[in-house]
């Protein structure tokens, strides 16, 4: 399904050029997010992407210093430009540096060649987005999200918002938003107006869906579409088995968390599924959710999420999990996936 401005801007702006595939591919891994991966590699997985279907790729400055919207950029460059969507983000600036090391504190395996600037003014947003021109070696992107603002909602609202929808009206981009793992942020910035889609990372999935109490609604109230991005809540759920040494919101599980997922896991085998399975289906379930961002390191993950995601899943397994109280009430009969 397209993406769609809100209501009080009339027709879609999108749903006129392109649709939003239902899985959509996660840059951040072939940036060397956890582990690096090469340069070969991050091609043949974009391209596997592509074989697969996809047809909607998001990246961001912040993912491996620019390493990312490098790669994608290249990867997509022989690919017809109107037959996908790129969005990207803003907010934090790329300045040289030449401490030399590697980006091991933020989680990328890349040279530390630059560091992360928040700039939220207008001109920062605009510098932003020129240089994620620059690396992505396109023209144009479809969305431009503001990335993380959760932390800056007053400089958000003020100045940022404001210079996205300038961007959007001058035709620079199609569409804007903001992308977090904080409902609540998200929420703030829905009721604010002006946006056209959010990415909700990690905050509705099979594990945990807060994003239903006030963000979902004002989403709906807005004619906000949703992203639902870090499904596998930083790797946890992307297991049939839930690992005790894996990762929760980029960190070390916490036991309570690690006994929820596993709990999960024994449901889905209840019902001959596997954890990542279900996990990557549950969002769509949602009328709001439009795709879903998986972040994707080898061909081999891009063709076993692709397989999770043709393959549906009983509807009994939804219905046992809201029985036993490990997903929200109403959220098992939401809408079901096709």
């Amino acid at each position: 399904m397209a993406l769609t401005p809100s209501a009080d801007r009339g027709a879609p702006v999108l749903a006129r050029q392109h649709r939003l595939t239902r899985l959509g591919f996660g840059a951040a891994p072939i940036a060397g997010l956890y582990t690096a991966v090469d340069e070969d590699t991050a091609a043949a997985t974009v391209d596997a992407a592509w074989a697969a279907g996809v047809r909607y790729f998001d990246t961001a400055p912040h993912y491996g210093l620019g390493v990312s919207e490098q790669r994608l950029g290249a990867a997509l460059a022989a690919r017809p430009r109107d037959e996908f969507v790129v969005s990207t983000k803003a907010g934090r600036l790329l300045v040289p540096d030449d401490r030399g090391g590697s980006d091991d504190e933020a989680g990328f395996a890349v040279a530390a060649t630059h560091r992360r600037v928040w700039d939220l003014s207008r001109d920062g947003i605009r510098r932003s987005l020129d240089g994620s021109l620059t690396r992505l070696g396109l023209d144009r992107v479809d969305v431009l999200y503001l990335h993380d603002p959760e932390d800056r909602l007053d400089e958000a609202l003020a100045t940022a918002i404001p210079a996205l929808a300038e961007l959007r009206d001058e035709g620079a981009v199609t569409a804007v938003g903001a992308g977090s793992k904080d409902a609540a942020a998200l929420t703030r910035l829905v009721r604010a107006g002006g946006l056209d889609v959010v990415m909700v990372a990690g905050r509705y999935t099979l594990l945990e869906q807060p994003a239903l109490t006030d963000l979902f609604p004002a989403c709906a109230a807005a004619g906000t579409d949703v992203v639902a991005a870090g499904v596998y809540n930083s790797g946890l759920l992307a297991a049939p088995d839930p690992d005790p040494a894996g990762t929760y919101e980029y960190d070390a599980v916490p036991p309570p968390v690690l006994a929820r997922a596993r709990d999960l896991a024994a449901v889905c085998a209840e019902h001959g599924a596997v954890l990542p399975h279900a996990a990557l289906r549950f969002p769509l379930r949602h009328p709001l959710v439009r795709s879903v961002v998986v972040g994707m390191r080898s061909p081999a993950e891009v063709r076993q999420n692709a397989a999770w995601l043709d393959a549906p899943v009983a509807d009994e397994l939804w219905a046992a999990l809201e029985d036993r109280g490990l997903i929200a009430a109403g959220a098992a009969t939401a809408t079901a996936a096709p």
